[in-house]
């Protein structure tokens, strides 16, 4: 199998995989939704990007001339880890993970697995698949696309999502955020 296919064929596992978090990990009625529409805009940021991303790097505008191929190798190594990543955060917090801002009955504050080094690891995976995703096209628009906004849409959900967290759990969670990172361990 040459490597544009293995890239094709882990992009479309990976969109499968996040079609089917939207559908099985909605929250339930009944519960206070806490997400203020982030859940639709971030979606329309992170497809809008992939769609931009994909046409610049298949149209090669923005393409970066005499990279090792090295990079795009590194780049799909990025991305399957940040992959893993996200879903090794999903799996920890088992049936507390919905991709609308819930805090659910019986909800705690998870700080053990992969979230004793950050706060929401689900969202450093999938910005490590973004950033390894850039590198595979070999295109700094593809790369800037896929990294500036859909980091700036982490971002401002994080801020929601935190809000959410402090005013269900108070001194809990402001002890964890104290003692933890909220993307990149030691770094932010």
């Amino acid at each position: 199998m040459n490597f544009s296919k293995i890239v094709m064929v882990v992009g479309l596992l990976w969109m499968a995989s996040e079609i089917l978090l939207v559908i099985a990990t909605r929250s339930k009625k009944g519960s206070r939704d806490r997400d203020q529409g982030s859940i639709v805009w971030l979606n329309a940021v992170i497809y809008s990007c992939i769609a931009i991303a994909v046409t610049m790097g298949s149209m090669g505008i923005g393409r970066v001339k005499g990279l090792p191929a090295a990079v795009p190798l590194a780049g799909l190594v990025m991305m399957i880890v940040g992959i893993a990543i996200r879903w090794t955060a999903i799996l920890t917090l088992r049936r507390y993970f919905t991709v609308n801002i819930v805090i659910q009955e019986g909800h705690k504050v998870v700080k053990s697995g992969i979230y004793r080094f950050v706060r929401h690891p689900s969202y450093s995976g999938a910005l490590l698949a973004f950033w390894g995703m850039g590198l595979i096209f070999t295109n700094i628009i593809s790369l800037v696309v896929l990294v500036v906004p859909v980091t700036i849409g982490f971002i401002k959900r994080i801020k929601i999502e935190e809000a959410a967290l402090l005013e269900a759990f108070g001194n809990e969670y402001e002890e964890y955020r104290k003692q933890s990172k909220k993307l990149f361990p030691g770094v932010y």
